[in-house]
């Protein structure tokens, strides 16, 4: 392989972005891919291990990878965390009676050397229900302030209408991008 080759693999390499999306059982992570990436929601079963995407946004390869949230499968969580870039956390916004439980592993992920650097992107899931905590109340019950190890947002959601999910995928690409790519 010529040098010159070598310099464009690296380059096309250089624009790809490796995204896990987690957060606990029922909390849309597959539905807020799914409809990411325009396909239909309709008939959405938990998922019992995982669903991988690449897609193309804004001239980035994202490789998404969406991992189920059930009690049983978070010790395998880890098994994930090799060279991710950004972190996106959904919660169930409407879901009053986990929020501890959301907290306690979003903590324990934050610890996880192998996801040091890698950007927060907090998707405040289920806006649309009767009920749910606006994105101020779930700053302050997630103690999300108390987060000084990564670059995070928190951005209100619904992954049924697809409310600001662009936006929130734009934002997390950002980050990723001034932390670790150059300019051309």
């Amino acid at each position: 392989m010529g040098f010159l080759t070598v310099l464009k693999k690296m380059k096309q390499k250089e624009k790809e972005m490796r995204i896990l999306i987690l957060g606990l059982d029922n909390a849309g992570k597959t539905t807020i891919l799914k409809r990411f990436n325009g396909e239909p929601i309709d008939t959405i079963s938990p998922t019992l291990g995982f669903n991988i995407k690449t897609l193309e946004h804004r001239g980035f390869k994202l490789n998404m990878w969406d991992v189920g949230g059930q009690k049983s499968l978070r010790s395998y969580w880890r098994n994930y965390f090799e060279c991710t870039d950004g972190l996106i956390w959904v919660v169930d916004s409407a879901d009053k009676r986990r929020l501890e439980d959301c907290m306690k592993e979003l903590n324990s992920l934050l610890l996880e050397e192998r996801l040091a650097g890698s950007t927060l992107l907090i998707f405040a899931n289920k806006q649309d229900l009767p009920g749910a905590y606006n994105i101020n109340q779930l700053r302050d019950i997630l103690e999300l302030d108390k987060i000084k190890t990564h670059h995070w947002k928190i951005i209100s959601c619904s992954a049924v209408t697809g409310e600001n999910l662009l936006n929130g995928v734009d934002w997390l690409i950002n980050d990723i991008a001034a932390r670790i790519f150059t300019l051309d």
